[in-house]
Order: C-alpha cells, then sequence, then structure tokens
C-alpha cells in the first residue's frame, strides 16, 4: 500500500488553558452526517492532558470544522490511576451510546509512570464521557505491572475484542529510563470486564527495538489488518504494519506501511500513533508526528 500525505491538520495553540499544545494520539469516529470527529489528548501549560475533539471534513479531513472548547473527559480525582492525563484511543458505538477506551496517567517514584486502561461512555452522541468507574478496565496484574494500555476495542457481533500494550519491564535507552512492551490480546463479555493477563500476539525484535505500541485494527472475516507504533532506540517512533487471518496470530509487513517520516517539517523525526478510518473521501490515515504529538496530528490518504 502508499499512503499520500495531506498534512498536518490540528496543532493546540491555547485556544483554552487545558489545551495550550499538542494534539496527542488522534482516535477518528465517523459522524451520522458523514464528517469525522478525531478524539485527541491536549495537554495544559504542566503537559497533563484531557480528551477533546477536532471536528473535519469527511471528504476533505485537512479542513477543521470545529474544535471543543471543553474536554470531552478530564483528568480523574486526585490518586485515581487518571490523575495526571487522560489519552482518547478507541471509540466503540454499542446500543445507541459510545463507549471510550482511554489511556490513565499517574506518576511514579521508581519508575516515571504508569498507564492503565479506563473507560467511559457517552450518551449525547460523543460531546461529553462519563467514567463507568473510577479505577481501571485493565488494571495491573503480575504479568503486566506497568503498562496495560492503548487499547483498541471492537464489539464484532457481540464479541468484545481488545488489541492492546502489556509489559512489566522498564529499560535503559540511551541513558533513559524507557517501559518495554508488546501488542496483547483480550476478549470480554461486556466490554467492561477483562483478564488479568493478555495473550501475546506482536512482540518487538530483539536489538534496537524496545516497544511496539497503539495498536489499530481494520478488517474481518478472514482478513485483519494492524497499524502500530514501533520504538526503538536508533530512530524513536516509526509506523509498522502487521496482517492476521483471524486477529490473534500475526505477521509484521513493516516493509509494506507505505509511510514513513517527512524530509522536513512537523513529521521530520518521528511518525507514530496512526488510526485508519474509511469515509465518504476515501481511506484515511490520522497519525502524530515530531515529539509525541506536540506538532500536532495529521492525515493521509490511501491511493
Amino acid at each position: 500500500m502508499r499512503w499520500n500525505k495531506l498534512g498536518r491538520v490540528f496543532v493546540a495553540a491555547g485556544h483554552a488553558p487545558w489545551a495550550h499544545t499538542h494534539a496527542y494520539v488522534p482516535t477518528p469516529l465517523l459522524l451520522p452526517d458523514g464528517n469525522i470527529r478525531v478524539y485527541v489528548a491536549l495537554l495544559d501549560r504542566d503537559r497533563v492532558g484531557r480528551v477533546g475533539h477536532v471536528d473535519v471534513r469527511g471528504d476533505d479531513p485537512r479542513r477543521v470544522l470545529a474544535v471543543s472548547r471543553e474536554p470531552v473527559l478530564d483528568v480523574g480525582e486526585p490518586g485515581t490511576f487518571d490523575d495526571n492525563g487522560a489519552t482518547p484511543t478507541s471509540v466503540v458505538e454499542y446500543g445507541g451510546k459510545k463507549y471510550l477506551y482511554y489511556v490513565g496517567w499517574q506518576l511514579g517514584v521508581r519508575v516515571k509512570y504508569y498507564l492503565f486502561t479506563g473507560m467511559a461512555v457517552s450518551e449525547d452522541g460523543g460531546d461529553t464521557f462519563t467514567r463507568l468507574k473510577r479505577t481501571p478496565v485493565l488494571e495491573r496484574s503480575d504479568g503486566e505491572l506497568f503498562v496495560r494500555t492503548a487499547a483498541h476495542v471492537r464489539c464484532d457481533e457481540g464479541r468484545w475484542r481488545m488489541w492492546y500494550v502489556g509489559g512489566s519491564a522498564w529499560v535503559d535507552v540511551n541513558g533513559r529510563s524507557q517501559p518495554s512492551y508488546s501488542v496483547r490480546y483480550l476478549e470480554s463479555p461486556d466490554g467492561l470486564t477483562w483478564p488479568a493477563e493478555g495473550r501475546v500476539c506482536l512482540s518487538f525484535d530483539a536489538g534496537q527495538e524496545f516497544g511496539l505500541g497503539r495498536p489499530y485494527v481494520t478488517g474481518q472475516g478472514g482478513r485483519y489488518r494492524m497499524w502500530y507504533s514501533i520504538r526503538s532506540a536508533d530512530k524513536g517512533y516509526r509506523l509498522g504494519y502487521a496482517e492476521s487471518p483471524d486477529g490473534i496470530e500475526w505477521v509484521r509487513r513493516d516493509d509494506r506501511v507505505g509511510i514513513d517520516v517527512s524530509a522536513a517539517g512537523w513529521d521530520s523525526q518521528m511518525i507514530c500513533f496512526g488510526a485508519v478510518l474509511r469515509s465518504a473521501g476515501g481511506t484515511f490515515l490520522f497519525y502524530n508526528g515530531n515529539n509525541y504529538g506536540e506538532t500536532g496530528f495529521g492525515v493521509a490518504v490511501l491511493e
């Protein structure tokens, strides 16, 4: 495949105190009118993220229609798993409601932070979300101590399926401590209750790589595709691609991902956190660029 970059779409520029910078981990949702709502984390001056949205044209997602003036989901109460940030990763429409899976950020002492998965629900079409509970739906477990996060969730004919990243190690990368994690798989009867440990379905290569993050899965019926972020010591973040007959057993096809960093500009050093959505205008890939979304998110179209 080959993606044609259309350019940067949006970066926060202080339109509100909670939206001082970034537009982190774009999570698109097709709206009833054919346009696209992209949920992102917008960061305040202390680099604490809250979930907002950017609405764009479905036939030309470079054209911004609206930006949320208030967070659709704020941080959690002091001491909870998401008291230092909330980052969207997946929205599931089910039973007339919208369910948001998000990363909860909590700072640590001996390690920098912990990342676990929360869940919130919207009954107003995705304009606001309310937590279903104040604790994670993916909580710390013996096999996944520090990271159970970046969940992509689907409900396929009543079968709730999740691809996420999990890990129990921090490693030294170029003199900095970083979490190490792989892509894992879970199933749930209701989307809220999940097993304590997932099955590893995609692992990073030994050597320069130390993590595979933010999986995003499309397809069904014998052919599934996954886009994910490859984290390595020599290149930083790049996008990867894998294929599967069942969504469980995956084969990496990174040479077919069809997109890389630009020669210069907002995505010249890093490209990551991709999410794919088809609308009337084509099949679009939303993604972050340099410095983990500090330069905003952009879009590419599948040729």
